[in-house]
């Protein structure tokens, strides 16, 4: 493998990586986006679509031979990474194929989940008890770093499906598949009352939960039991328990 070297910090790659962690709008038109850390290189190199890797020198990685290696000194990657300490290792990979929305039982539907992280974490639990996501309307791009990093590879391993609720709903009708809520309210039941395996459940957005109309046109609502003087869930927290609840025999 031939190494290149950079390091003028407007050398037009080290542009493009800015744009990217900064621009979803420059991720969706250039189909890719950038990850960082030694860690999550590993699994890149396993099960992402790497395009070009760029180290701090001094840092190795084991990497396919036809990836673009380009070197550069340490100053220069922290001009450009996002961590606040470097590990010494930015990656671009290529956006995988979008595939279509197939409804399934045992689904887990994101309803404008908006923080990175919360969204990075409820895809890592999700991949690791096989569950498939669905990111519906007003969700975070799961191609920022953010939700890259918090999803510890999983992106990699199990892209999200994209799609619409209208078109989501008129699927899981058609298949005869229930679909609950999340919601406080008094109406909801405990989400160890239903059977979670034969179901889609929708988790709604940090700040508004659940859209209206969603909540009227789903086929149940489901609470987490807490404790009263609780006011709420943390998403992914809530995420977690409504995956484990559907995994659980």
């Amino acid at each position: 493998m031939t190494e290149e070297r950079i390091t003028a910090r407007k050398n037009p790659l080290l542009q493009q990586v800015r744009k990217l962690l900064s621009s979803r709008k420059e991720r969706q038109e250039t189909e890719l986006y950038v990850a960082d850390g030694t860690k999550l290189l590993e699994e890149a190199a396993k099960y992402a679509q790497l395009d070009t890797v760029i180290l701090s020198d001094g840092v190795e990685a084991d990497l396919p031979e036809h990836i673009r290696l380009v070197r550069v000194p340490g100053d220069v990657m922290e001009s450009i990474s996002p961590m606040q300490t470097p590990q010494g290792a930015l990656f671009l990979c290529r956006m995988p194929e979008q595939k279509a929305f197939v409804p399934q039982k045992r689904m887990l539907l994101l309803d404008g989940i908006q923080d990175p992280g919360n969204l990075g974490t409820i895809l890592r639990t999700a991949d690791a008890l096989q569950v498939p996501v669905v990111l519906l309307e007003g969700c975070a791009d799961p191609y920022n770093h953010k939700t890259v990093r918090a999803s510890m590879g999983a992106v990699f391993r199990t892209p999200p499906v994209r799609a619409d609720w209208e078109q989501v709903k008129t699927a899981f009708q058609r298949e005869k598949i229930p679909v609950g809520v999340t919601a406080l309210s008094d109406t909801a039941r405990d989400i160890r009352q239903w059977n979670l395996r034969d179901m889609a459940v929708v988790i709604g957005s940090e700040g508004q939960g659940v859209r209206p109309q969603i909540l009227e046109q789903a086929d149940a609502r489901l609470i987490i039991p807490m404790d009263s003087q609780c006011e709420s869930l943390n998403a992914a927290v809530a995420a977690t328990i409504v995956l484990w609840q559907m995994t659980n025999l």
